[in-house]
């Protein structure tokens, strides 16, 4: 399928779930690419999924192997992606098996039945699997430089775009890399016991693309591409107008505290450790969208079922609106994809619903996806931020941190100024046989605000803060006093001394 790219070029679709975006529309009509990559990398189905989608739009496509590898194996192993379809082959998909022409006749006369058979069959696309045959049939390096230019001189007379699969060769630069229009290399790095797939397009002329490495999938319906964010979206889809109003945060009296409630399109994060009501504060924030204002639940660790419950226990009026369709529920595992997929999908959602709020329940399942790149989070994220900024949407998002006792905090995931425009602390006192439970806000956006500890519980009603910082004062008026006690070798409080 061609269509036109921002270059007027004219352009090939690839047929590859996200890698027309990298390319910034597809590869160059009657261009010549190397891809690249160890064996076992995905070229072979790339190559193949290429052809077919090609077909499948009406156009004609060769695919030719160098390789002694029978085309009956290749085809069993193809016919269980989505993308195979028998029914094309021979009449508009066509498969060769070029290796011993390549040894009786050369590089010469595989050339004259390349250029006789995309001339006959009116070929647009050309696969020639295993490059390295060639290389090593060739008299010399120039004899296969003057190959490769005259594969390029085919391509060009007959508009036929052609891909050259090819081990790689390591950081090695050869005279074909020069000559070519582009070049895509697949690599395949293990992460402790796993492994995760990326490519690069090293090269590509004519037209910018997405730099650096971009994580893929081999699944049923072939390779799937995910872009990384971070260069995907290095700019917001469109300009940050800002806003001056306020949306609730679910609850009245942390919307005090707040100066007024939670700016709109801002980042909020919720820290705490686990089991001080992150989730269920994000639950009450949703409580409070409508059809109006859509929102959106996306979790990692709350399964349906243990959400469902959850709900039902602190925070009834949730249930009705998503059983309306205000909100929508979107819940993965943390190990189940990729770091650029889940953003993917997360923002497919905003945009799909329109969403007004949104709550992420799990920072940290965005870190963990991270693989062998944890330190890539920070900017992930700021981008990923921006972008729900500049569409209107008020975010909250849940960090598990894991002790919030001392003067300082510490968290997994870097700076938190560049993530987060509104900062909600969540944390444990430990007084006496009593745990209590304290909030404070850290920061708001170009707000006054109260920032002074509040003590809360939690009860079926969600969390329930205090209105005055009492109670929170006499709490950690009672631990300064047990501090001192325990310096003084005193176990128990002293006599008269009210703790709470």
């Amino acid at each position: 399928m061609k269509e036109g790219g921002d270059s007027g070029l004219e352009r090939l679709s690839s047929g590859v779930t996200g890698l027309d975006i990298i390319l910034g529309g597809g590869f160059l009509a009657g261009g010549l690419y190397i891809i690249q990559g160890q064996p076992g990398t995905g070229k072979t189905t790339f190559g193949n999924q290429i052809c077919f989608n090609h077909v499948a739009g009406g156009g004609q496509a060769l695919y030719v192997t160098l390789l002694a590898e029978y085309h009956a194996r290749m085809m069993q192993h193809l016919s269980i992606m989505s993308f195979f379809d028998i029914s094309k082959i021979p009449d508009q998909l066509t498969y060769f098996n070029c290796l011993q022409v390549l040894h009786d006749e050369g590089l010469k006369g595989l050339l004259a039945l390349l250029r006789r058979e995309i001339t006959t069959r009116g070929a647009s696309i050309l696969v020639l699997d295993g490059i390295v045959s060639a290389r090593r049939a060739a008299e010399d390096e120039e004899a296969f430089n003057q190959f490769v230019h005259e594969l390029q001189a085919i391509a060009i007379a007959t508009d036929c775009t052609m891909f050259l699969l090819t081990s790689s060769r390591g950081t090695q630069v050869t005279p074909e890399h020069t000559m070519v229009d582009g070049i895509i290399e697949f690599t395949d790095q293990l992460v402790g016991w796993s492994a995760e797939s990326s490519l690069q397009v090293i090269k590509f002329r004519g037209s910018a693309s997405l730099r650096g490495r971009h994580a893929f999938k081999i699944t049923g319906k072939g390779i799937v591409v995910h872009p990384r964010i971070e260069a995907l979206l290095a700019r917001p889809s469109r300009p940050d107008v800002g806003g001056t109003g306020r949306v609730s945060s679910g609850l009245d009296q942390l919307d005090v505290m707040l100066g007024g409630g939670l700016p709109t399109s801002s980042t909020t994060m919720i820290m705490g450790p686990s089991g001080t009501g992150k989730t269920t504060l994000g639950l009450q924030f949703l409580a409070r969208c409508s059809e109006a204002e859509p929102g959106l639940l996306f979790g990692f660790y709350e399964t349906p079922a243990r959400l469902d419950a959850k709900i039902a226990g602190v925070c009834r009026p949730l249930r009705g609106l998503i059983d309306q369709g205000a909100v929508e529920v979107i819940w993965q595992p943390p190990t189940e994809d990729l770091l650029d997929a889940y953003g993917e999908r997360l923002l497919q959602a905003v945009q799909r619903r329109k969403v007004k709020k949104l709550f992420i329940d799990g920072l940290g399942a965005f870190r963990q996806a991270s693989g062998i790149e944890p330190n890539r989070i920070g900017n992930f994220l700021t981008a990923l931020m921006n972008e729900m900024r500049v569409l209107g949407v008020t975010t909250v998002y849940t960090l598990e941190v894991p002790d919030i006792m001392g003067p300082s905090i510490r968290t997994p995931i870097g700076d938190l100024s560049s993530l987060a425009e509104n900062l909600v602390l969540l944390r444990f006192a430990e007084l006496g046989a009593r745990l209590r439970r304290l909030i404070s806000v850290l920061k708001v956006r170009d707000s006054q605000f109260d920032g002074s500890l509040h003590e809360y519980v939690t009860s079926d009603q969600g969390l329930v803060i205090e209105a005055t910082a009492d109670s929170a004062e006499r709490i950690m008026v009672g631990l300064a006093n047990l501090r001192e006690d325990e310096q003084d070798g005193i176990t128990q409080p002293r006599e008269g001394r009210d703790l709470l």
